[in-house]
């Protein structure tokens, strides 16, 4: 059996909703193939360790598509300052008044996001199908057209002008397109749990960068934090084995008991840290958008926004495709490839650049690292340069 559509997107995490909420009103009929199952509604009260800061430019995308005010906000917390310190005592302070805007991020769950992007995918079963626990076998490519071969209950091929990857950092679909990675292992795991603090966070992202990786605690609502500590796999390893009372005196102490006394309210967990690009975003009727085309280490928080804005601009090139029937066609994806380049490649250069200055023992390093805190943080137009550019 054949399905016929223009557009078929495979993985359907938050990038990969979104990318089909930000088609649905291009004229073309969607197909959305997911691996996993449909997210499971929130029955508890229950935290999920995977957070995102989601930056100011990205929650208007995400209202725009109408998934925004579908979360219950009593559940996402503002960011409205931002504290780093260095190993060396050098602070650098970043605020939304500075910057003349009412936040500089919006922490969110995954799993309430992709509970948000699902539920607005439903609502237009006329331009978008929802193929969800799909298995996918083959994908083959022809001059006219792509087919993509699913197995198990949903056993059928797929035809699209177009093939949208979306699939994640281990993308198949990558590879079934032929598309190579650069990668650069950090030698590093993030670290992540949920926290209960003595002391309310205030709306304040807090950023330690530490002779043993780098240290995060983000607000979430109400005496509690979500961190993500940045390490070497021996001190992940170290602190995955900590009872719960003593994870809880560490990160305490690491964070210099700034909100008090800590307890555990979601078990910790580890994934791997790694830069990566694709080799090219689009082949003849195939685009990469997410982390099937880029990762960044997350000391930025800036993974899901660079795909986010993947989203955003293949959709407006599609959108805007004029003429062109053939959303596949090479030349129409080569301006997304061109519009997301610089920026992926701007938000790369940072944050190995940071990853490799805070990591360095070299003489100097020490010095330099606390000299350019001190002095970001002494003038008040760079850092509203650099707020400007995380906000979008």
């Amino acid at each position: 059996m054949k399905v016929e559509y223009d557009v078929i997107i495979i993985g359907g995490g938050l990038v990969g909703a979104a990318t089909a909420l930000a088609l649905k009103d291009a004229g073309l009929r969607i197909a959305l193939v997911e691996a996993g199952a449909e997210p499971v509604l929130l029955q508890d009260e229950s935290w999920d360790s995977r957070i995102y800061a989601i930056s100011p430019g990205n929650v208007r995308f995400l209202t725009e598509l109408g998934a925004w005010n579908r979360q219950d906000l009593t559940r996402v917390a503002p960011i409205e300052a931002m504290h780093i310190w260095s190993d060396g005592g050098a602070r650098l302070e970043f605020s939304a008044d500075e910057a003349s805007v009412e936040t500089l991020g919006t922490i969110v769950e995954s799993r309430l996001m992709q509970q948000a992007l699902w539920a607005r995918v439903q609502m237009y079963p006329q331009q978008i199908d929802l193929y969800n626990a799909a298995r996918c076998q083959h994908l083959i490519f022809s001059l006219e057209k792509a087919t993509l071969s699913l197995e198990g209950t949903h056993g059928r091929d797929l035809t699209a002008k177009l093939i949208i990857g979306a699939d994640g950092g281990n993308s198949w679909s990558r590879t079934q397109a032929g598309i190579g990675v650069n990668t650069h292992d950090y030698k590093q795991l993030g670290v992540v749990a949920n926290f209960e603090c003595v002391l309310p966070p205030r709306n304040i992202a807090r950023q330690w960068f530490r002779r043993d990786g780098i240290l995060a605690w983000l607000p979430l609502p109400g005496n509690r934090m979500s961190m993500v500590w940045s390490t070497d796999p021996v001190h992940a390893a170290e602190l995955m084995a900590l009872p719960a009372d003593a994870l809880c005196a560490k990160v305490a102490e690491a964070g210099g008991h700034v909100l008090g006394d800590l307890q555990l309210i979601t078990p910790p967990a580890a994934f791997p840290l790694r830069l990566q690009n694709a080799e090219t975003l689009v082949k003849p009727r195939f685009a990469l958008v997410g982390d099937a085309g880029h990762l960044v280490h997350p000391m930025a928080g800036q993974g899901v926004n660079l795909g986010f804005h993947d989203a955003a601009k293949l959709a407006e090139v599609l959108r805007e495709r004029g003429a062109q029937s053939d959303v596949g066609d090479y030349g129409l994806l080569r301006r997304y490839e061109r519009a997301r380049k610089l920026d992926i490649a701007a938000m790369q250069t940072m944050t190995t650049g940071l990853h490799a200055l805070f990591g360095s023992d070299l003489p100097g390093a020490g010095w330099l690292r606390n000299t350019g805190m001190n002095l970001t943080n002494s003038q008040p137009w760079l850092k509203r340069r650099l707020m400007a550019h995380a906000m979008i």
